[in-house]
């Protein structure tokens, strides 16, 4: 290697001696073979000088080409000046290119983290509306990572799809509500802008989800809570006003009516502050419905501690509560108030429709046997079936018995102090633990309610 950069080098520097040699022998003032050995001795004294200048840049020219590799390099031992200087210089370069390299490396890593922790899900999008990058949100809302696939194999909203159809071809960015379809259906504004520079891997647009879940929601109870209340409140707040102009008309001195209709009053009153509290309740939970509960919760202790507050309204009515828990019955993932508000609504609606005399069934078990609705299927569930022994209920009034104020008999239940919201806050409960609500019945035999719920 040495050999083959010198000869060329020196040649080239002994060319301006040879011409003089070469004039002197043609003026006759030098002989030839004087001039040829003077031209040799100056050819290989100069290849002698030059050598260590040649072999320390080969060794500088090796180093820098090595200089890209991770690891640290032995500095090469070098003769000359030059050469030293230019090793100097190549060390230098060295370590301000890694200073720039780990601050690059660390904003990078700073960006990917940001962009990770952002708590909305986000989408980059590439000229063909190939989803190219996406947030820890956004793979937790769709489940995998969704590289490489078309945003219409996720999203399937048409306005949604033009409007990311219209920011990838040059226009303004745009807005979109839509739902997207879940066990509990989940409001999102969608927001598509484009970039101001293309992105790596070619991202030209940003598609950004926002859940307004529950500003859909407190809107939409607004609006129910108003219209069911005002519905529901009407009947006993007449009656109530009726009562009260009567004590103050024709019944003013009559002490008797006066005990009556206090009593009536004090019904209607009681039944009014069921319902508000009731509609209050379901307003609560359904605005939280869309967000899992955390936590665990003792299943068998909570159905225990239900069956034991309701053992004299049983006692009243000759009943009685049965319990047949398993004794590996599991905690369950949620929260222990809201999983009482199930068991004690179901529970109290069996006491109330059950024949007077007969027992009222709960059952705990741990299946891996799950319903087909059940929105969790990668853990067993704990199954809570609670039996009574009525009158049953008609096969084609089931599917409608967790709407609010549905009631199959309305003077019965209002007789009996329901206010026909016990179901649907269990229906909602159940759906923010990601269970299920199964409901069997049969007329002259009884109604049985089933609950699943995820083990912890």
């Amino acid at each position: 290697m040495h050999t083959r950069r010198l000869w060329p080098l020196v040649t080239i520097l002994s060319v301006p001696a040879v011409a003089i040699f070469v004039v002197l022998v043609v003026a006759q003032a030098i002989q030839i073979l004087p001039a040829l050995i003077a031209m040799s001795v100056l050819a290989t004294a100069t290849a002698l000088m030059l050598k260590p200048y040649i072999q320390d840049l080969d060794d500088v020219a090796r180093f820098a080409k090595q200089l890209q590799q991770p690891e640290e390099l032995p500095v090469p031992s070098l003769r000359t000046d030059i050469a030293n200087d230019l090793l100097t210089a190549l060390k230098l370069a060295r370590r301000e290119h890694r200073t720039q390299s780990e601050e690059i490396a660390a904003r990078l890593k700073f960006h990917e983290t940001l962009f990770d922790s952002l708590p909305s899900p986000i989408l980059l999008l590439d000229r063909q509306r190939r989803i190219i990058g996406e947030n820890a949100a956004a793979r937790k809302v769709f489940g995998r990572q969704q590289r490489d696939r078309d945003l219409a194999a996720l999203l399937r909203n048409p306005d949604l799809l033009d409007a990311a159809d219209q920011v990838l071809a040059g226009e303004a960015g745009g807005e979109v509500e839509f739902t997207l379809p879940s066990p509990a259906d989940a409001e999102y504004r969608a927001m598509v802008e484009p970039l101001l520079r293309p992105g790596s891997g070619g991202a030209a647009a940003v598609l950004s989800l926002h859940d307004i879940t529950a500003l859909k929601r407190v809107e939409q109870m607004r609006a129910d809570f108003i219209a069911n209340a005002s519905h529901e409140l009407r009947t006993p707040l007449a009656a109530v006003l009726g009562f009260i102009e009567t004590l103050r008309g024709p019944a003013k001195g009559d002490e008797e009516a006066h005990e009556r209709f206090l009593g009536i009053m004090y019904e209607q009153a009681t039944r009014m502050s069921r319902l508000v509290a009731d509609l209050l309740n379901l307003s609560r939970i359904e605005l939280h419905e869309h967000s899992r509960p955390e936590g665990r919760a003792d299943l068998a202790a909570i159905l225990r501690r239900v069956a034991t507050g309701l053992e004299l309204t049983a006692s009243e009515k000759l009943m009685k509560i049965s319990l047949d828990i398993d004794t590996a019955l599991p905690s369950v993932i949620g929260q222990e108030d809201e999983l009482t508000q199930i068991f004690q609504n179901l529970l109290d609606n069996a006491l109330k429709y059950g024949r007077e005399g007969t027992p009222i069934e709960v059952i705990g078990r741990v299946t891996s046997d799950l319903p087909a609705g059940m929105a969790d299927k990668s853990r067993p569930a704990a199954m809570v079936t609670v039996r009574d022994h009525g009158e049953g209920i008609a096969r084609e009034h089931i599917p409608r018995l967790t709407e609010r104020f549905f009631r199959v008999d309305t003077a019965r239940s209002r007789r009996l102090g329901g206010t026909g919201l016990g179901l649907a806050i269990v229906k909602h409960v159940v759906n923010r633990h990601r269970g299920y609500l199964q409901i069997e019945s049969e007329l002259g035999e009884g109604t049985e309610f089933t609950v699943y719920l995820p083990v912890a």
